[in-house]
């Protein structure tokens, strides 16, 4: 059975299609909306994180200024060792040879 658009139908049939473009203008909205707020969360949380990361790097970077310093010292204290233990052994040599020298 065909239909006649009258002037009543297409009137009906135009205020059912505002409702619906209205509902999805609405629903765009609240998605937008919702959207932006997420997104300003994420934002905050990226701030936050920046944050962290940005102390931790600063705790990895003390923590190996400490580091090189522990090392500094170390070389410091094995060469004093290293130079002890050359002195006595030049001197033990040194005393050896005083020793041979006052036998002959």
């Amino acid at each position: 059975m065909v239909q006649e658009w009258t002037d009543g139908r297409l009137d009906d049939f135009d205020r059912k299609v505002d409702q619906r473009f209205d509902r999805v203008e609405g629903e765009l909205k609240a998605l937008r909306f919702e959207m932006r707020s997420e997104f300003t969360a994420v934002r905050g949380e990226i701030a936050g994180l920046r944050k962290e990361v940005s102390a931790e790097i600063e705790g990895v970077r003390g923590e190996i200024a400490g580091v090189r310093g522990e090392m500094a010292e170390m070389r410091r204290v094995m060469t004093q060792g290293l130079l002890g233990i050359a002195g006595v052994m030049v001197t033990g040599f040194v005393g050896v040879f005083v020793v041979i020298a006052a036998q002959l």
